[in-house]
């Protein structure tokens, strides 16, 4: 064994066993798509006397805090996304409407005494307007009956704690205790001391609490305590038949106090334990099927050579999954559908340097598998750095642009992209190397894997065609598939889904199959004429709408109810109209940077011709890509723009091992016509081609049988991406090349030489 073979091999035992010790102790964490509960995004509101920035921000976020904490939530998480938004993650919670209304009050907590009650108040009191100079107002109880109210004594910085008990001695149930400090200690004994003149059962002997204008509790103070002396001592206790919830809520709401801005509810999801955990499941069986379909496809192709690339491919999944748990990220459905996907892209590095091994087997006089393997790690090493750089370029994109689960995906397909590389450079160099000194291989050295031809290439030896002869044609059918597809733009229009337009969507499954189209006739009677519905799979059912309120929901669900005996919601999304409009806006610029990076790179790797001709093709499979899903009624959404960004990634791979050979041929054959090197560099590198897309394939088709109704469109957005980016990569970028050249291909062997690129 070399010394550079030890050194891999320490690192990477070093690597791995590190992984091992990271992926037994620590565990990654679920995101709600994945384990169930709620997610709210909140944005923070200026008023004439409070601006909303950073700082309001970040008090707000301290209120709310305690807030959830009183909800008794398990594990909630909350964090800053900008100066004015806060995402909070509820897992468990499955009543968004009711965590909304607790954490989005906002004004102020005020403890008032109660002057009597009122006969016939106004409307205006009823809103809690000020009345006469004595700022007089009229509010409902928390009965319902108007109660006037004087000016506030207290407020809720004069709180100093609230907490729900229960007195199972005295047999009062649950009641609520509230602390007051400073100068509301003394506040309170006055206000009650007040109340406590009046006559037991008169109005005028409660205490009004009021928050958000509206009156959360209006106790009476007990017959024990005496006029003017009122409840001394800093603490008080608030009775009245609580059950559990109502006491802890009251206490929660007392505790909080007020917000320092409103807050509005741009963004919620809520998603049932039932659907994350089908999705898990579903998931895992995709990733085992697709894994084994292609572990034996790489044993089949690369015989030994392919049964350690698969051991390598084991310890990925392992890098992979370590990596995720150290750095505390949040694994969600696009992201577990990401990290089986990688697993199909990290074949391709292991592809990239068997071909080429079989390459530099072929043409040496006496050939060895040991060096032959060398060969082709080291001649593969640039193709793989720049097509992995370039997944790294989508991967930053999702991760800076995107948000939620696509964001989450952009971290997953990003680590999976650097596990990869390790894995294929290191792992698999170690391993491969090792097996490749063996006696056993060097006497055998078809055995290897890396000794013969291979069925793709040695067809293409045979017949060598000249692809290339007439690139305008293949332009031309290009351009005619692009024309298809966008015509399903023009004629079917985009379906954006309900992240890039605002709404709600609501998933359902039923005890019974519904008729999609007699739910939506019986949605448009029931007052809902705009509402889109789909059926997912047997029993599961989508709607989508225009904003709803709570009332309108249970309208919805009672609809769906009556047509399928029986509907549990699994899923329930609302966006606003603003944040669906700057995640519409967010999407196109991902789109415009994804491209323009590409290209910057591209052009600084090998020359502006060829990254020109690499971007157009990458505008050709989003098109095409767009188109299809145009046809076929798909909703355009943000796991569509994930898998999307990722097609542009895996066309550009394509691109860039056809250039990186083309660019190795131009080196050798200055002379040459640039049409007979380009067609050359597509037959030598179309092996890798066809492997590298058929182990994708093998993953994708196993996410999209058994991946379950969420990640059917997902699978099935990169499958034909798949097939269209190796098309634009062959068919569409290196003809588009060949053209833009000017070189016909007709010049002689003297005539000017070809530009290094």
């Amino acid at each position: 064994m070399t010394r550079s073979l030890r050194v891999r091999a320490l690192c990477a035992l070093a690597v791995l066993a590190l992984s091992v010790f990271i992926a037994a102790t620590v565990p990654v964490r679920l995101g709600l798509d994945l384990r169930g509960g709620t997610q709210i995004v909140l944005e923070t509101r200026s008023t004439p006397t409070a601006a909303a920035d950073s700082e309001a921000t970040d008090r707000t976020v301290e209120v709310l805090r305690g807030r959830i904490d009183a909800l008794g939530v398990t594990e909630p998480t909350l964090t800053r996304s900008g100066d004015n938004r806060i995402i909070v993650e509820l897992p468990g919670v499955q009543d968004p409407e009711k965590a909304t209304e607790v954490l989005g009050r906002t004004a102020q907590l005020t403890f008032h005494e109660v002057l009597g009650a009122a006969e016939k108040p106004d409307k205006s009191a009823q809103k809690g307007k000020d009345r006469g100079p004595h700022r007089e107002r009229v509010l409902k109880d928390d009965s319902g009956d108007p109660l006037r109210l004087a000016a506030a004594s207290l407020t809720g910085e004069d709180v100093k704690s609230a907490d729900a008990r229960i007195d199972q001695q005295r047999g009062t149930g649950w009641h609520v205790t509230v602390d007051f400090e400073g100068k509301g200690r003394a506040g309170w004994a006055g206000l009650t001391g007040q109340a406590a003149c009046q006559p037991p059962g008169d109005p005028a002997r409660r205490v009004a609490i009021v928050l958000d204008d509206k009156v959360i509790s209006s106790p009476q103070v007990d017959p024990s305590v005496t006029c003017r002396t009122g409840i001394t001592g800093g603490s008080t206790e608030i009775t009245g038949r609580f059950s559990h919830e109502e006491a802890r809520e009251l206490a929660l709401l007392i505790n909080g106090g007020a917000l320092p801005v409103p807050v509005e509810t741009v963004e919620q999801r809520t998603v049932g334990p039932t659907l994350g955990a089908e999705a898990i499941e579903a998931s895992a069986w995709a990733a085992v099927v697709g894994t084994g379909l292609t572990a034996l496809f790489i044993v089949t192709v690369y015989r030994l050579m392919g049964a350690l690339a698969v051991v390598a491919l084991a310890c990925y999944g392992l890098l992979s999954y370590a990596a995720l748990a150290a750095l505390g990220a949040t694994l969600t459905l696009p992201g577990l559908a990401g990290f089986v996907l990688a697993i199909g892209m990290a074949v391709d590095a292991n592809v990239l340097v068997f071909e080429r091994a079989r390459e530099e087997y072929a043409a040496r006089s006496r050939p060895s598998t040991r060096t032959s393997l060398a060969a082709g790690f080291r001649n593969a090493f640039s193709a793989i750095a720049d097509s992995n750089i370039t997944t790294l370029i989508a991967a930053a994109l999702l991760f800076f642009l995107a948000s939620g689960p696509v964001r989450g995906f952009g971290v997953t397909l990003g680590i999976g992209v650097i596990a990869s590389m390790f894995s294929a450079l290191v792992i698999t160099r170690v391993l491969a190397e090792f097996a490749a000194s063996r006696r056993a291989v060097r006497q055998r050295p078809r055995l290897s894997g890396i000794a013969g031809a291979g069925a793709v290439r040695a067809r293409l030896l045979r017949r060598d065609p000249h692809l290339m002869r007439h690139p305008r044609r293949w332009l031309a059918a290009s351009a005619a598939a692009v024309l298809l597809a966008t015509a399903g733009i023009a004629v079917r229009g985009l379906d954006l889904g309900v992240e890039f337009t605002g709404g709600r969507l609501i998933e359902y499954t039923t005890t019974e199959s519904v008729d999609p189209d007699k739910a939506r006739a019986a949605l448009a009677d029931a007052g809902f004429p705009r509402a889109v519905v789909q059926s997912s799979g047997d029993d599961n059912l989508t709607v989508r709408t225009d904003e709803l309120s709570n009332a309108e929901e249970e309208e919805v669900t009672a609809t769906v109810s009556g047509l399928a005996g029986e509907a549990e919601k699994l899923r329930d999304e609302v966006v606003g109209p603003s944040i669906g409009e700057e995640l519409r806006q967010g999407a196109l610029i991902a789109l415009a940077v994804a491209l323009g990076s590409q290209l910057l790179y591209l052009a600084a790797r090998f020359r502006w011709l060829l990254g020109s001709a690499a971007v157009v093709a990458m505008a050709h499979d989003v098109l095409v890509l767009v188109g299809v899903f145009a046809w076929l009624g798909k909703p355009l959404d943000g796991v569509f723009l994930a898998a999307l960004l990722t097609v542009i990634g895996y066309s550009v791979n394509d691109s860039i091992v056809v250039f990186d050979r083309l660019r190795e041929l131009s080196r050798g054959r200055r002379t040459a016509p640039f049409p007979e090197l380009a067609n050359r560099a597509v037959l030598q590198t179309l092996p890798r081609t066809v492997n590298t897309g058929l182990g994708a394939v093998f993953i994708l088709s196993a996410l999209a049988v058994l991946g379950g109704d969420s990640l059917t469109d997902f699978a099935l957005a990169l499958l034909i991406g798949i097939v269209v980016g190796t098309w634009s990569s062959v068919f569409t970028a290196t003809p588009l090349a060949v053209t833009l050249t000017g070189d016909t291909g007709k010049k002689s062997r003297s005539a000017k030489p070809v530009r290094r690129s």
